[in-house]
């Protein structure tokens, strides 16, 4: 079976070998302050530098996961005021979880299927966008994300880039924070998430905590970075999952990230033209600039359940149309761990299936 659920998604090829690696040199049972432990986080971290292009500029955090960051963006960098721009279900989760933890939270909505095309100016502390919406398969330009920060200097740029690295090569220069999990692009069993920030972003943590506000107990960025520069974390963490992404990472290095972003694009445009050219699917986001290159969302309708079955009988499993897009979508994942042929097989079926 060939998993294109977009998350948890079909394992990176090496990722059961590295795992099993991991196990025979004892990293399950290995003290998180350990010299061992700190040359696994060093090595990890050297590899995502490498494999992503993240500048020293910016630091490397491991969290349980990307829906944790969440809660730690707002908590150390927000006194009052952020912004965050929804166009599907997890844009607008991160939203509402700035409400319950009490701040004021603008949302900047438009409707699913779409993205957002000029960069506003905003009374804020905080600007948080997804690049890449999960639910719906939107993929927001890098111009307009740059371009809030341009608009918004004073405010820190935090992104959510869960289902779009490695392919995606931001410039990290003009984005304060980026954050994902492993599940997805990186082709890892679930339950990491690593939190990119820079020094904007641990400054104005310092400054809340000087000021006497509360920013978190045992995941302040403070504490992070105390951490961090010794190569360890706050607390006891996936260890595991730590070492495997490493050397996934290191083997995406070694097979070429110009090669993954490639391959990436080669399969996401046989399948559009497939949707767009079927008698009975279509994609569900319309504009090509919109279209993610990463989950690529077929509208369905009443075709839903008996196109998911036929691709099951084919030994494939399509992911389920997220939310209120249950019963009329299905999403299908373009990650490393997806190979061309695996691609073009997809592609026959769906030509095949009337």
């Amino acid at each position: 079976m060939v998993n294109f659920s977009p998350g948890p998604s079909q394992l990176y090829f090496t990722a059961e070998d590295h795992t099993r690696s991991a196990f025979k040199l004892g990293v399950p049972s290995m003290s998180h302050r350990s010299s061992a432990f700190e040359a696994i986080y060093q090595h990890t971290q050297e590899q995502l530098r490498a494999l992503l292009s993240i500048p020293k500029t910016h630091h490397i955090f491991f969290t349980s996961s990307a829906t944790e960051i969440w809660e730690r963006l707002i908590q150390n960098l927000v006194i009052e005021k952020s912004a965050h721009f929804v166009n599907g279900a997890f844009s607008e989760k991160f939203y509402k979880a700035a409400k319950q933890l009490h701040k004021q939270a603008q949302e900047i909505r438009v409707p699913d299927g779409i993205g957002f095309s000029q960069p506003i100016k905003l009374d804020v502390e905080l600007i948080g966008v997804t690049h890449n919406e999960t639910s719906t398969g939107v993929a927001l330009p890098k111009s307009f994300i740059y371009g809030l920060k341009e608009q918004n200097p004073e405010a820190l740029l935090c992104v959510d880039a869960v289902s779009s690295l490695p392919y995606v090569d931001f410039d990290y220069g003009k984005v304060d924070s980026v954050y994902f999990s492993v599940q997805k692009g990186f082709g890892l069993p679930p339950g990491l998430g690593v939190w990119i920030v820079n020094e904007a972003c641990i400054a104005r943590a310092e400054s809340l905590l000087a000021k006497g506000f509360s920013i978190g107990t045992h995941h302040t960025l403070p504490f992070y970075l105390k951490n961090g520069i010794k190569n360890q974390t706050p607390e006891t963490p996936n260890s595991v999952a730590i070492y495997v992404l490493g050397k996934v990472a290191e083997d995406m290095v070694r097979r070429g990230i110009n090669t993954i972003r490639k391959e990436t694009e080669y399969k996401a445009v046989i399948l559009y033209n497939e949707l767009m050219q079927h008698g009975s699917l279509s994609p569900f986001v319309k504009e090509k600039i919109y279209q993610s290159p990463t989950v690529i969302i077929a509208e369905s309708g009443n075709q839903t359940e008996k196109l998911s079955q036929f691709l099951l009988e084919k030994g494939i499993i399509a992911g389920e149309g997220y939310g209120v897009h249950g019963g009329t979508q299905l999403r299908f994942a373009n990650f490393p761990a997806h190979s061309r042929e695996q691609y073009e097989l997809l592609v026959d079926y769906i030509k095949a299936f009337q």
